[in-house]
């Protein structure tokens, strides 16, 4: 169904970041941090060389929920292109300005995330020219620079790239045959799944976007060809789940779930260490 292609330079380097995500987002204290943080305040763990000082026992330390982060590549973006390299400890002139970009960047590279995977399913080329052109204007918009970025309306963009995602989910998930059984499932975008039994269930097919699946027990579930953009699978149980298929699902939510050697997961995901 999909072709693997241009979602690499949307990976985090962490090496190349001035540690943003540890010190942009607020935490609060909850079973994905240990502790409260202010935003803008740098983590109590963070390292004189921007690094995370239980980085290898993150999990281990209450802090799942920064094992699950991804920036999807925004952190390299606004420390090495946007502000040249300059860091907000040696040129702390920068910092505020800084911290308020990348949130921007990150929505902007988690959209070109899945743009590009919008690209590769098949059944929605007749959306291809349309998805190609917001692509290309999101990358410029990624370049552009940080005054152009802290008063860009990312919201709207949002928006937009959102109805075109659903339209190409519409035209991907039309292809599966359902039973009339099915029909009532075949939407539940938005539903309060919290905690729901799932185990075995036929999903594939089925618009889960936006659902809260906090906690859900989807054992063995065939989530093939299902609608996964923004369901919240923090603590969900995919063990021995088919998510072979299944559309915009990305690396936070597959680290945020529990999950095991029979979990099926689409390219070019990789199975979460702590699984």
């Amino acid at each position: 169904m999909r072709a693997c292609d241009g979602r690499s330079v949307l990976t985090a380097d962490c090496g190349s970041c001035f540690a943003l995500c540890c010190v942009v987002p607020a935490f609060a204290v909850s079973a994905d941090f240990a502790l409260d943080k202010e935003a803008g305040q740098p983590c109590p763990n963070l390292q004189a060389d921007f690094g995370c000082g239980i980085h290898h026992e993150l999990r281990e330390e209450g802090f799942a929920g920064c094992a699950a982060y991804d920036c999807f590549g925004a952190g390299q973006q606004v420390a090495q292109v946007t502000f040249n390299g300059r860091d907000w400890r040696q040129a702390p002139q920068t910092a505020e300005q800084m911290f308020a970009v990348f949130p921007v960047m990150r929505q902007l590279h988690e959209m070109l995330w899945y743009l590009t995977e919008a690209l590769a399913l098949e059944p929605a080329r007749v959306l291809h020219p349309e998805l190609r052109a917001l692509r290309q204007e999101t990358q410029r918009l990624t370049h552009e620079n940080a005054d152009v970025l802290v008063g860009f309306d990312v919201v709207a963009r949002r928006q937009q790239v959102g109805e075109v995602l659903r339209r190409v989910s519409e035209l991907v998930r039309a292809g599966r045959p359902r039973r009339q059984e099915d029909l009532d499932s075949a939407d539940l975008v938005g539903a309060d799944l919290v905690g729901a039994s799932l185990r075995g269930a036929d999903l594939r097919g089925v618009s889960l976007r936006g659902a809260y699946l906090i906690g859900a027990d989807l054992r063995g579930a065939d989530l093939r060809s299902a609608d996964l953009l923004g369901a919240d699978l923090r603590g969900a149980d995919l063990a021995g789940a088919d998510l072979t298929d299944s559309i915009f699902l990305t690396r936070p939510q597959i680290a945020a779930a529990r999950g095991d050697e029979a979990t099926r997961l689409p390219p070019p995901l990789a199975r979460p260490p702590h699984w």
